[in-house]
């Protein structure tokens, strides 16, 4: 039996395996998040294996020739302190070749991040909690189409840094748990976003508006999908509307990241992004 540590390519059902490691370490991932991780970009997923046995993961998505981003980057505990880490890191690092990477770090982390050329940009807070009544808005939200994707993946590309529409074509479909909203004023699109079921309660993201009043009529399209459970978003701290936003929900912030980049960091209207899609790819 080959007992030797290697790190290599995801295989079929180790997203799965590394998405429930996720969970135990309080991540909180969607229920069904593995297919549209894939299509975002099947070659950046990695695992560290002694054998056939996975010990440990990273996950580096490309999108296009100029950024990639970082997550999944997990250890389970029966293997801590061997040093298989830091080969999976050097792994997951080289395979984005000269493309400027981002990762969401928690507090803790931040140190090593920086020593290893990640430099934060903005620091990007987690809402939750129960809500009580929906937002108020001008305009009206409606379900986004399967066959109406190809607006959204334009209106996407102007706030996220690299076109991602075969993600998003995945990301945003109604499968169960998960409902996507757009947003339009004048036959334009002014915002969409997507809610989808989790371990724990619901996440709101990607929520891309171009105000306050277009991502409240989205919100208040979304919310109803939770059935009264927790609600989860990631928001930039910057986007002051965007936390008063969440804030006015009865939301309370439950846990706080830095987004940082190794490379120039790409320009990022914040104020168009009030809810980060998730923290594994960005």
């Amino acid at each position: 039996m080959n007992s030797e540590f290697a790190v290599r390519s995801m295989r079929p059902g180790e997203l799965e395996l590394v998405l429930e490691w996720a969970r135990q370490e309080g991540w909180n991932p969607g229920l069904d998040d593995s297919l549209a991780f894939m299509e975002a970009d099947s070659s950046g997923f990695f695992v560290g294996a002694i054998g056939e046995v996975p010990v440990g993961s990273i996950s580096v998505v490309k999108y296009g020739e100029s950024f990639a981003f970082l997550g999944l980057y997990i250890v389970h505990p029966d293997f801590r302190g061997k040093g298989y880490g830091k080969k999976i890191w050097e792994a997951g690092i080289s395979s984005a070749h000269d493309r400027t990477i981002g990762l969401d770090g928690v507090t803790a982390q931040q140190d090593n991040y920086r020593k290893a050329g990640f430099e934060p940009a903005y620091s990007t807070l987690r809402y939750g909690g129960v809500t009580t009544s929906l937002p108020v808005s001008t305009l009206a939200a409606q379900p986004v189409l399967d066959s109406r994707l190809e607006g959204l993946q334009r209106y996407d590309s102007a706030i996220f840094p690299q076109p991602r529409d075969a993600f998003l074509a995945a990301w945003c479909t109604g499968r169960k748990g998960r409902r996507s909203a757009v947003v339009r004023k004048s036959g334009k699109i002014r915002g969409y976003g997507t809610i989808r079921r989790c371990y724990e309660g619901y996440k709101i993201g990607p929520l891309f508006a171009n105000d306050a009043d277009s991502a409240a009529a989205l919100l208040a399209e979304l919310i109803p999908q939770a059935k009264g459970a927790a609600i989860f978003i990631d928001i930039p701290a910057e986007n002051h509307e965007a936390v008063a936003l969440a804030e006015n929900l009865g939301l309370q912030p439950v846990f706080e990241t830095t987004r940082m980049y190794r490379g120039p960091a790409p320009a990022m209207p914040l104020k168009h992004i009030f809810g980060v899609t998730t923290l594994e790819l960005g």
